[in-house]
This record gives C-alpha cells, sequence and structure tokens, in this order.
C-alpha cells in the first residue's frame, strides 16, 4: 500500500481527494452497515421476527457507550486534523494520547453502570414483555465488548485525520466480515440462538482493535510516547467542545429509540417494533455513500482551513453536496422499487413457523414497505444537512456545528414523534421523518450558504 502523508490533503485536486477519502470511508461503512443488515437478517431468519426487534432495544444502549469512543475520536481529531495542517506534530502526538486516555476511562465507567442497572435498562428501552429475555441475553454479552469497540471507533477515525482511509476502510471490513461468519456458526450451526449472536458481535468487535492495534504500531505517523497519555486541561476541553457534537448526535438517536421503540409497542404491539427495527437498518445501511462523502469531507475541510486554503474549503463543500445529492436519487430510487422485497428478506417464511410468528410476519410485510418509502422521502436534499454541520464541525465552530446537528432528531423529529402518533397512529411515525428532514435542511443550508457568503468569501 503507498504510503499517503497528510500534506496531500493541502495540496491534491479536490475531487481526487474527495474521491480518495469518500470510497474508502463509504465501503468501510457499507461492510459495516451491511454487517448490521444481514446480521439481522440472519437473526429474523433463524430465530424470529421478534429477535429483531429485541437487538433494536439494545442498541441504543450499547452505541451510546460506544459512541463516547467516535465523539472522541471526532472531536480530537478535528483538533489534530487542523494541528496536522498547521505542521505542529507535537500538538497531535498529545491529542492522540489524550483520546486514548478519555476512551479508556469513560467507557469502563460507564459499562459498570450499565451492567449494574441491566434490568432496568433494557425495561426503559422498550424490552418489555416476549422482547424482555432475548434482549437481556444479547445486551450483557454485546456489552463487555463495547469499550473495545469504543477505542476501535476512536483510532478509525484518527487513521482517517492521518490521510490514511484505506486502513480505516479495512478496519471496518474486518469486523464485519468476522461477524457475518461467526454469525452462521454461532446461530445456524450451533444453534444458539440470541447468545450466539451477541457473542459473534463481540468477538468482531476484539478483531477490529487488533487490526486498529496493528496500523498505530507499523504505518502510523503518530508514535505515541506515555507522556502523551497524561491529561490536559486545554487539549480534553478542545476535544470535549467538539466531540460532544457527535455524543449529542448520538444520544438523541438514543432518545428516539427509546421513544419509538416504546411508542410502537404501545400503538401496536411487539410487530410494530419489529418494523421499526427494519426501518432502523436501512437506516445504517442506505445512507452508506453520503456518511461516507461526509466522513471524507471532514479531514479534507479542517485540513484546509486549518492552512487558510479558503477556496479550497469552498470547493469541497460543493463538490460534497453535489456527489450527495446525486447519490440520493440513486438510493431512494432504489428503496422505492424495492421495499416490499426489502422487507421480505428479514422474514422467516419456512413452513416451520408457528402460527403467531405467521401473523406477526403479515402485519410487519403490510406496514414496512409504505415507511420505508416515507422515511427515505428526502434523501436526495438530505446531504445539505449533514455537509453543513459537518463543515462547522470540522474548522471548530462548536457551537453552529452542535445545534446543526441537532436540528433533524432533537428539535424537530422528537417532538413530532410525541404529537403526530396520538392523532394519525403508527403513521404519524412514518410522516415524522420526512417532515424533520426539509426542516432541518432548509435551516442548515440556511447558516451554511451564510458562512459561504461572509467568511469563506472575505478570507479567500
Amino acid at each position: 500500500m503507498a504510503k499517503v502523508t497528510s500534506e496531500a490533503l493541502g495540496t491534491k485536486s479536490i475531487s481526487k481527494l474527495l474521491v480518495q477519502q469518500a470510497i474508502p470511508a463509504s465501503v468501510g461503512i457499507l461492510v459495516m452497515s451491511l454487517n448490521i443488515l444481514v446480521d439481522s437478517i440472519f437473526v429474523g431468519k433463524w430465530v424470529g421476527a421478534l429477535a429483531i426487534a429485541a437487538i433494536n432495544v439494545v442498541l441504543p444502549i450499547s452505541f451510546f457507550i460506544a459512541a463516547i469512543g467516535m465523539a472522541i475520536g471526532i472531536g480530537g481529531s478535528s483538533v489534530l486534523s487542523r494541528a496536522l495542517g498547521a505542521g505542529n506534530r507535537e500538538k497531535a502526538l498529545k491529542v492522540f494520547g489524550n483520546q486514548l486516555a478519555l476512551t479508556i476511562i469513560i467507557t469502563l465507567t460507564l459499562i459498570s453502570v450499565g451492567l449494574i442497572f441491566v434490568n432496568d435498562l433494557v425495561y426503559i428501552f422498550g424490552g418489555k414483555g416476549d422482547l424482555f429475555q432475548m434482549a437481556k441475553d444479547y445486551y450483557i454479552i454485546v456489552l463487555y465488548g463495547v469499550p473495545i469497540l469504543a477505542m476501535s471507533m476512536m483510532g478509525n477515525t484518527v487513521i482517517r485525520a492521518e490521510g490514511k482511509p484505506k486502513f480505516a476502510m479495512i478496519a471496518m471490513i474486518i469486523p464485519s466480515v468476522t461477524n457475518l461468519f461467526l454469525d452462521y456458526l454461532f446461530i445456524n450451526v450451533f444453534e444458539w440462538g440470541m447468545i450466539g449472536a451477541g457473542w459473534a458481535t463481540t468477538l468482531s468487535y476484539i478483531s477490529c482493535f487488533l487490526f486498529i492495534v496493528y496500523f498505530f504500531i507499523f504505518h502510523s505517523e503518530l508514535k505515541l510516547r506515555p507522556l502523551d497519555l497524561k491529561l490536559e486541561k486545554s487539549i480534553v476541553s478542545e476535544i470535549s467542545s467538539l466531540g460532544s457534537i457527535t455524543l449529542a448526535r448520538q444520544a438523541v438517536i438514543s432518545v428516539v429509540y427509546l421513544l419509538l421503540n416504546n411508542i410502537m409497542i404501545d400503538l401496536e404491539g411487539e410487530w410494530a417494533v419489529t418494523s421499526y427495527a427494519i426501518v432502523s437498518r436501512l437506516l445504517m445501511f442506505a445512507l452508506f455513500p453520503i456518511i461516507g462523502v461526509t466522513q471524507g469531507f471532514l479531514p479534507i475541510a479542517g485540513y484546509n482551513y486549518g492552512a487558510k486554503k479558503f477556496e479550497r474549503v469552498r470547493e469541497v463543500i460543493n463538490t460534497s453536496i453535489i456527489s450527495s445529492i446525486i447519490l440520493g436519487v440513486l438510493i431512494f430510487s432504489i428503496l422505492w422499487f424495492l421495499s416490499e422485497e426489502i422487507t421480505l428478506l428479514f422474514l422467516n417464511s419456512g413452513s416451520e413457523s408457528s402460527e403467531a410468528e405467521r401473523l406477526i410476519n403479515r402485519k410487519v410485510l403490510k406496514e414496512t414497505p409504505l415507511a420505508i418509502v416515507m422515511v427515505f422521502a428526502l434523501t436526495p436534499l438530505v446531504a445539505i444537512q449533514t455537509i453543513g454541520s459537518a463543515y462547522f464541525q470540522a474548522i471548530g465552530k462548536t457551537i453552529p456545528a452542535l445545534l446543526l446537528t441537532l436540528t433533524k432528531q432533537a428539535f424537530f423529529l422528537i417532538p413530532l414523534l410525541l404529537i403526530l402518533p396520538k392523532y394519525f397512529g403508527i403513521f404519524g411515525v412514518w410522516i415524522a421523518f420526512p417532515i424533520s428532514d426539509i426542516l432541518s435542511i432548509l435551516v442548515t443550508g440556511f447558516y451554511l450558504n451564510k458562512e459561504i457568503q461572509t467568511k469563506l468569501k472575505i478570507a479567500s
């Protein structure tokens, strides 16, 4: 693999850089999200539709703890990218060391709390009735691997900040392939059910972590010294202020999961949680090209802003949005035409299914295709919101980045979910998604355009 240096972020053409950064990020996210998707398909086929709902109960809890690592990684990597752009390698090392120390301390604390209050957390997040024991079995096993996942997610963002997206891609592919193989082995061959799914997930996290350790030992420009692990107040403050953006986003997503799991089970029962679980898996999977472009955008924008190459910042904003809009049209078209076929992938249609399971499957199949179309209706324009909020994060403007990141989920979606289902039932749940999308796109587009027309125009 050819050596890539961080300086290339400030010299190569923007279009080539975006392709170089976004494609590996997209492939990595594709494989990771495909892993989550296929994992749910395997569980649905071999354990049952309610098992998908049980995993959906657990995901927001474990993902929130793992998101600590992502938040520290993305927040610190914004500082790290600008330090590399300014030629300050000493600060970059200290930032990375502080990222690692913070991730270990915080995630180990949270996992302890998560295990102590396991029954309460599973119930609060929608693990009620027949879902409780399945969700608890999966939750306990997966939670043991969450600190490893958090460190892997933190390390992956640092790899990308160094300008080495191919290694970041491989780091995401390894656990995905491992998880799928172990899913087949533990669930289908050994017939371990939810426990097998949990162990497959946890062992896949470990495989990712081992590769990331290998990268930092043999391929990284950042060679950590023990002194770099000592927490410094100014660096922790920078990491925390920017990392809070990602953490707030994940916290809000966890609240959405909690809210929707409970709304669905109160409105229609366990089958409705399964329907939402399928939609949520597609939200993780189908948007991978747009997320990949956003991930590729971050280090380019951050580096060039740090190097005061503002014209290149403007160019990467425009290129990223246009590319993502084209991809969004393609994504929505596929989902529109194949919504029913996609839903069927998750359901066990075998003759060995019980009558109760066949009834659940029929209800899920009736509801989910319409839900898919409605939830993804604004996908062609969602890049304006994702790139807009990512821009402010990349350049270190914490408050605008935080507020714009939270516009869809916190300011619009959650209030709509609290109001619309009371009047429109489950239809109110699905219509809340495109309404919150259009409102957040309008708000973010306004502030991004204002920034381009003032700050970047003057600076260039």
